[in-house]
């Protein structure tokens, strides 16, 4: 039997995971003891896991004896594990139920770099015995089978109906420039499918619990709209349209069991918050249903589809947590959090009307996972297993969340981790760029690579300068057209707060980043050659017009490219000369600090060309550590490069602002 299966129920103790948080680190100078490499950066061994509609079973992706994932089924009753889909070649890389009976699931290939993976993981069919498999959409690069949809549709969702064997698939289709999707319902027995009714230039869609599309989400070029199915019409009318780039729209979130139409919005706030949308009025009620001050809201809805009940929202701040509606869960939540207390606790609720049990995922800083089983009468957990075993959570460090002051007065949130076994002070540091760079970069979730830089003696800052999101639009507008400047100044001052506060050595910080994290650190070694020893740049951008310019990209001739990146970016003409000013190529000849240039040789994100120019134009006497990866695309996938890149690191690291 599968490795993994025959020990899901081994002991895990529990007390291990509280006790994990109880204690604060050691402030003893030691040298930090080396953890190696890999066990940081392996593949999760538990990768999804979810209740059946009725909650007697358990589904879950768990890793064999091969490493490769399997779609295995637990009876609660018996707690007897069977595997349903495993492959010699692939692994099973999402799955979803359909009904109490049946499952979908697609397949990949975890072993391979981006650059040998073809788009396209099908989608097959399942009974959760084993029986009735069905293959529904191809694989890339294949087609051709009966009743079996092409490669380039994908599993969307099931339609929620209780005892429907169908689900929703998409299918791409329109330009580059205006992509668009549409909506077929899919019998995954019989293979049998037809075509739902949705406007033109969709490109998102919301159902409701009866399994009829509701919402439809548009975009034509720069202008964005939402669209509602009347159920009594039958028709589509309009709830808004706007100018995506200059306006503020709504975003459709969640149909509640009863209709009720959730949206999320600014609605003349900083930051966005959750509204009830008035169907009938056409406008959103003015009171939001959750707000956070100083965070746009992120998460998810809760709901019970027997009950038709919407039992609590999730939501993320400077860590995750929830609300819950339904006081039964609010109690149950109290008492798991008081059993668990220095964990995160997320609760996946069993649906079943005399179900028991909820699902317990728990997670932190230092902590990558582990899911237990929870008996809400006898009030006891019963393990299901770690994402990452080899973790030992007692040698991880704490991550802290700050806010702190740009040079002209903005607030710049930043996630600050301390190694366990420092004093906390006077610390050699990286500072840690987050890629996009128009998203949320930091988070309070484990991470492998802070946790590596902290295991090694490094503190690391991770700042959400302007331009990032998730903090209201102030800050999120505030780095239009800033690439190399504010946005560059924003990660300057963040360094600087952590010397002035103590935490980092001066002569001992370094700069880290990917994608536009890897273009702050060639901005950053160029601008301020004197605040950092080192820096450390992977699938960076060296020469912005190469964001314009470059046929081979997988962002040429998109909607972003001519919509979004003249507003958020610049425009190619009318911004010419900072764009060139701040194109770290333009300055490389005043690289002086050693650095490593690394690079997916099938990046089509930041080709391969952004480094090769910008070696090209350094200093001949430069000190730079050029590092391909020929399967490797816009980042590291495979688990030997991981090992490789970041055992140079730590060599590196360790040269240039060496441990004292």
């Amino acid at each position: 039997m599968n490795q993994m299966l025959t020990s899901l129920f081994r002991c895990i103790s529990v007390g291990a995971i509280i006790a994990s948080g109880l204690t604060l680190p050691a402030h003893a100078q030691n040298t930090p003891e080396r953890i190696p490499v890999e066990k940081f950066f392996k593949n999760p061994q538990i990768n999804e896991i979810r209740f059946s509609p009725d909650g007697k079973y358990l589904a879950m992706i768990t890793a064999g004896s091969n490493e490769r994932l399997n779609l295995a089924i637990m009876d609660l009753t018996s707690r007897t594990p069977k595997i349903v889909a495993q492959y010699e070649k692939s692994d099973v890389t999402f799955f979803s139920w359909v009904n109490n009976n049946r499952l979908v699931f697609g397949i990949g290939d975890r072993k391979l770099g981006a650059g040998e993976v073809y788009k396209g993981s099908g989608l097959f069919a399942v009974n959760k015995d084993g029986s009735e498999f069905r293959q529904l959409i191809e694989t890339a690069g294949h087609s051709g089978k009966f009743r079996v949809l092409g490669p380039r549709h994908y599993f969307l969702s099931t339609t929620g109906v209780e005892n429907s064997d169908d689900v929703f698939v998409a299918h791409g289709s329109g330009t580059r420039q205006n992509p668009t999707i549409s909506i077929i319902k899919l019998n995954t027995l019989t293979g049998y499918n037809e075509i739902v009714q949705t406007p033109p230039n969709s490109t998102g869609f919301l159902g409701d619990i009866n399994g009829e599309v509701r919402i439809a989400m548009t975009n034509l070029d720069d202008v964005s709209g939402v669209q509602y199915k009347d159920p009594n019409t039958k028709q589509w009318r309009k709830l808004i349209e706007y100018n995506n780039r200059t306006e503020d729209g709504f975003f459709p979130s969640f149909i509640a069991p009863d209709g009720q139409l959730y949206v999320t919005a600014n609605q003349g706030q900083d930051t966005k918050s959750v509204y009830r949308y008035d169907l009938e009025k056409n406008n959103i009620d003015p009171t939001p249903v959750i707000s956070a001050k100083g965070f746009d809201f992120s998460g998810r809805f809760i709901f019970n589809r027997k009950q038709n009940k919407l039992l609590g929202i999730r939501y993320d701040t400077d860590a995750p947590g929830v609300m819950w509606f339904d006081e039964k869960y609010k109690a149950i939540q109290k008492k798991i959090d008081e059993k668990l207390p220095n964990t995160s606790n997320s609760l996946t609720i069993a649906e079943g009307e005399d179900s028991s049990v909820v699902l317990v995922t728990s997670f932190s800083d230092i902590h990558p996972g582990s899911i237990f089983l929870y008996d809400t009468k006898a009030e006891q957990f019963t393990p299901i297993g770690d994402s990452l075993p080899e973790v030992d959570s007692k040698k991880m460090s704490y991550k802290d969340f700050f806010r702190i002051k740009a040079r002209d007065g903005l607030e710049i949130p930043v996630y600050l981790t301390l190694p366990r076994n420092s004093t906390g002070k006077n610390l050699p540091m990286v500072v840690m760029v987050h890629g996009g760079p128009y998203v949320r970069g930091g988070n309070w979730g484990w991470n492998p690579q802070t946790q590596f830089l902290a295991s090694r003696g490094y503190a690391v800052l991770e700042p959400d300068f302007r331009g990032s999101e998730g903090y209201g639009k102030n800050l999120f507008k505030s780095g239009w057209k800033q690439w190399g400047l504010a946005m560059q100044d924003d990660i300057t001052d963040a360094t600087k707060w952590a010397i002035e506060k103590g935490y980092a050595d001066a002569n001992r910080v370094c700069i880290a980043g990917a994608s536009y994290g890897g273009y702050a650190v060639l901005m950053g070694l160029i601008k301020d050659p004197d605040l950092y020893r080192c820096g450390i740049s992977w699938v960076g951008v060296s020469d912005i017009n190469l964001l314009y310019d470059v046929t081979w990209s997988d962002q040429d001739g998109s909607a972003w490219q001519r919509y979004g990146m003249p507003i958020l970016i610049g425009d190619q003409q009318k911004d010419a000369a900072q764009l060139k000013a701040t194109s770290p190529v333009e300055q490389a000849h005043r690289l002086t600090k050693p650095l490593i240039l690394a690079y997916g040789i099938a990046d089509r994100r930041v080709p391969l060309i952004h480094g090769e120019k910008f070696k090209k134009a350094a200093p001949a006497n430069a000190k730079i550590e050029w590092i391909t990866y020929k399967e490797e695309g816009h980042g590291w996938r495979l688990l030997r490069n991981n090992v490789d890149f970041w055992t140079r690191v730590e060599k590196f690291l360790d040269e240039n602002t060496a441990v004292k």
